[in-house]
C-alpha cells in the first residue's frame, strides 16, 4: 500500500506551460505518473508533452477525471492557484512553489479547513510512491519500493536519507516532503497518522529542522497514539538563535522552543531514536525491521 498517491492518481499540472512546469511534467510522465491535464488561464486548447491544457482546474477535472494537482505557479499567483484547486473536487493538491506570501497562505489555510482536500506544501519537493507515481520535483531514481514511510520538512535532507536507505536495501512505501514554510497544509501529525493507518508501512523516518514546534507536537502524537516505530533526524543543530537557516520556518526564536535540542529531547522522550547523521538514522530503521 501507500499513502496519498499511487498509480491510479490522475494529475493536473497547474502552470504547465512555464519552464518549471513543463520540465517537471516531462519528468513525472517519464517516471510513470498519470499526468492527464494541465491548467493555465488563457492557454486552453494547447498541449504540453502530449498533455491537454485547460483554462481552469475545474475544466481539467471535469474533462479528464483528475483527482490531484501539482502547482508550478509563480509566488505572486500561487495562492490563487491553490484556491482554485481547493474549489475543485480534488483529493490532493501539492504546492511546489517557494516564496508564496504568508498572508496568501493564511487565507489558503482558512479555506483548506473547509474542504476535505489534502494540501502538501508549499515550498516542498512533493511526494512519491516508488514505482507508481511522483508529484513534484523529487529525483525518482534514488527511491525504491519497500516498507518504510518518510516525512520531512527538508527536500535535500529527504534525498540524503532516502539515498542512504536505498543503498542499504531498504525501500519506501511513500515519501512526503511537507515543506519548510511557517504556514503549510499537511503537517507531521497529519502524515504520521496516515502512515500509522497504512498496514504496509512497517517503520517511519521523520526528518525535522529547527524552528517552530511541529516536531515537538509530532513527538507528543507519537508517544500517545502510534505503534509503528519512528526514527528521527533534526537538521540545524549548529544554527545560532535568531538566524534563519534555509527554510522560512527554520528560525529559532530564543524562547527555548524550536531548538534542535528541544526537538531531539521531545522525540527521545516519545521513544524515537534520533540519528546524528542520515546513516545513523538508517541504522535505527534497520533495528526496527
Amino acid at each position: 500500500m501507500s499513502i496519498l498517491v499511487d498509480d491510479d492518481t490522475r494529475v493536473v499540472v497547474q502552470g504547465i506551460t512555464g519552464g518549471e512546469g513543463k520540465f517537471h511534467t516531462e519528468q513525472m510522465i517519464e517516471y510513470g505518473t498519470n499526468v492527464v491535464a494541465g491548467s493555465v488561464p488563457g492557454r486552453g486548447g494547447e498541449e504540453v508533452a502530449g498533455v491537454p491544457v485547460y483554462d481552469t482546474v475545474r475544466q481539467a477535472v471535469r474533462e479528464e477525471d483528475a483527482d490531484a494537482s501539482v502547482v508550478f505557479v509563480p509566488p505572486a499567483f500561487a495562492g490563487d492557484a491553490v484556491f482554485e484547486a481547493l474549489d475543485s473536487p480534488l483529493d490532493l493538491v501539492v504546492a511546489i512553489t517557494e516564496g508564496i506570501p504568508q498572508q496568501d497562505m493564511a487565507r489558503v489555510y482558512k479555506r483548506l479547513g473547509e474542504t476535505d482536500t489534502h494540501l502538501i506544501g508549499p515550498n516542498c519537493p512533493g511526494l512519491i510512491t516508488p514505482g507508481e507515481a511522483k508529484l513534484g520535483i523529487l529525483p525518482g531514481n534514488i527511491f525504491a519500493d519497500g516498507d518504510v514511510g518518510l516525512v520531512s520538512r527538508s527536500g535535500t535532507l529527504t534525498y540524503q536519507v532516502v539515498d542512504s536507505l536505498t543503498q542499504r536495501g531498504i525501500g519506501q512505501t511513500t515519501a512526503v516532503g511537507i515543506g519548510g514554510d511557517p504556514i503549510i497544509g499537511s503537517d507531521f501529525v497529519d502524515v504520521l497518522e496516515m502512515f500509522e493507518d497504512d498496514t504496509e508501512t512497517k517503520a517511519i523516518v521523520m526528518c525535522g529542522e529547527i524552528g517552530g514546534e511541529d516536531e515537538e507536537e509530532a513527538a507528543r502524537y507519537i508517544g500517545e497514539y502510534m505503534d509503528t516505530p519512528v526514527a528521527g533526524f533534526i537538521a540545524g543543530r549548529t544554527a545560532p538563535p535568531g538566524k534563519r537557516m534555509g527554510h522560512a520556518g527554520a528560525i529559532v526564536s530564543g524562547s527555548g522552543t524550536g531548538t534542535a535540542q528541544s526537538k531531539i529531547d521531545a522525540l527521545n522522550d516519545a521513544g524515537v531514536p534520533v540519528g546524528d547523521t542520515p546513516e545513523e538514522v538508517v541504522e535505527h530503521v534497520e533495528d526496527f525491521l
